[in-house]
């Protein structure tokens, strides 16, 4: 979803490799190459105006060379890398703070009413942040406030029926008077969250926005969140805009992030309103609502990854005394097929594998465009190790011709697929054991191991010694620790004097 914004951050970087200092000629076309890539992905044009004009600010002139110490080795950090960490934090900004709060404690019955157009997913939404609410301990019922779309009150009761939550619901009502009653019959269905699916519009107009303000008058929302597209691009700002010209917006819910989005929509969106984004929807399911981190989305726009919001969905899927058991295990060689197959079952709760591997930060620059993951790999390979005996999943290299050919014919797949997967898990395995008896050293051999297990698609850094990305740095940029910032005016002074410096030598020998 991101490759657009991705690729003019990445080219930029590129460009700036090699150079010694910041200057208004180069990042001229440094900036140049992400305003392009900003407006393609349909960051609206203020924003993105306002953005390169800050960075620019920041830039300009700022740093020339920077003398780092990690693990004796001295290191230098470019102006490229620097001026990357200063759009990160600019990003970070315009996105941020990370707010995903709902106030939940003015009332015995707290409640939440989601706004927004047609087909921007709402009631879909309604049913993923009940799920979400159940998660943290509350009791939500969801009210079917739309009396308007074909089957909205069908699909708002099959979703409630899903979770397990009662709907209320009531043909006979205006939606202010549902909304209202629904909150006095709370208490009776032991719910303490009350979330208002309301009816949408095509457009914006005065019939829906009066609707919407005799809800909050008669029911009083605590939260009003605006469930917004964000497919629709620079639309979804002008949409937002409105909405919250209209009525109070206490948040943002961005849905369909993980379709064709291109990103914009998260970027302009709270710049142009200053009202904070809340949770973003990355799928269909509805355990694919995540709290909104601008730090994560930020780093995974300039090609970084996103590893606390891989830990988060590990953790929602993995249970960690398990987690903890099998690395164990993996690390002594105990590790079979079958606890393989336990893995790939949970890594399939976790979203589309693009999603994940786009999370991951061993892809300095971002993830290459042709290195595309398949979803169905998964199901090839769930196949295969379905059509195992109990005993092939666990002693793996008992499995000979014979077997593979049994194998291949039973899951429907090719002799040479089992071949390629047993050959994999095997490298995996031996990888593993050998980090377990801490005969691997270092990041490169580590990732050239794991690099097979992609099929070698990927490209990795060369230098061992260099530091990863991480949580805290995304850039696997070393700690200043030694060194100083030389501004422009400081290096021309210390070139002035050395050039003085050399004609004294020059004099003092021709004397």
């Amino acid at each position: 979803m991101l490759e657009i914004l991705t690729r003019g951050f990445r080219d930029a970087r590129q460009f700036l490799q090699g150079m010694r200092t910041l200057n208004e000629e180069n990042l001229a076309e440094a900036l140049k190459m992400i305003r392009v890539s900003l407006l393609e992905a349909d960051v609206e044009f203020q924003v993105t105006r306002s953005f390169l004009d800050r960075v620019k600010e920041e830039a300009l002139g700022e740093i020339v060379h920077v003398s780092v110490k990690f693990k004796e080795r001295k290191l230098k950090v470019s102006p490229g890398d620097h001026f990357i960490k200063l759009c990160h934090e600019e990003l970070v900004r315009l996105m941020g703070p990370a707010d995903s709060s709902l106030d939940l404690r003015t009332k015995p019955v707290s409640s939440i009413m989601m706004v927004g157009l047609q087909g921007s997913g709402k009631t879909t939404t309604a049913a993923k942040l009940a799920r979400y609410l159940m998660k943290q301990g509350r009791s939500p019922m969801l009210v079917a406030a739309d009396v308007y779309r074909p089957a909205a009150v069908d699909q708002i009761r099959k979703l409630g029926s899903d979770l397990g939550i009662p709907v209320y619901s009531d043909g006979g009502a205006t939606p202010p008077e549902i909304c209202l009653k629904a909150l006095q019959q709370a208490p009776d269905l032991n719910s303490d969250v009350a979330i208002f699916d309301t009816a949408g519009r095509l457009t914006i107009d005065d019939l829906l926005m009066e609707e919407l303000y005799n809800i909050e008058e008669l029911a009083s929302p605590d939260n009003v969140l605006l469930v917004c597209d964000a497919m629709i691009g620079q639309e979804s700002v002008n949409i937002a805009k409105s909405f919250n010209e209209r009525i109070k917006l206490t948040g943002f819910i961005l849905t369909k992030l993980d379709g064709d989005a291109r990103g914009g929509a998260a970027i302009s969106i709270k710049e142009a309103t200053g009202v904070p984004i809340k949770f973003i929807g990355m799928g269909e399911g509805l355990d694919r609502l995540e709290e909104f981190r601008p730090e994560g989305l930020a780093s995974r726009i300039l090609g970084f990854g996103d590893v606390v919001g891989l830990v988060k969905d590990f953790e929602d899927v993995l249970d960690e005394k398990k987690a903890e058991e099998d690395a164990m295990r993996m690390l002594r060689g105990e590790f079979g097929l079958g606890d393989f197959l336990s893995q790939i079952r949970a890594i399939k709760k976790m979203g589309p594998l693009q999603d994940l591997v786009e999370k991951l930060p061993f892809f300095p620059g971002g993830l290459p465009s042709s290195a595309k993951v398949d979803d169905y790999e998964l199901v090839r390979i769930e196949s295969i190790i379905n059509s195992m005996t109990p005993t092939e999943r666990q002693a793996p290299d008992i499995i000979n011709e014979s077997r593979i050919d049994r194998i291949a014919k039973g899951s429907g797949r090719k002799d040479t697929e089992v071949k390629d997967l047993l050959h994999k898990f095997k490298d995996m395995r031996d990888l593993m054991v050998a980090m377990g008896g801490g005969k691997i050293r270092g990041r490169w051999k580590r990732m050239k191991g794991l690099r097979k297990m992609f099929g070698g698609g990927f490209p990795m850094g060369a230098d061992a010694d260099e530091p990863g990305a991480g949580p805290d740095n995304p850039f696997g940029l070393p700690e200043v620790k030694k060194g100083k910032i030389v501004s422009k005016k400081a290096l021309e002074k210390q070139r002035k004097k050395s050039k003085q410096a050399r004609q004294a030598r020059k004099k003092a020998k021709k004397k």
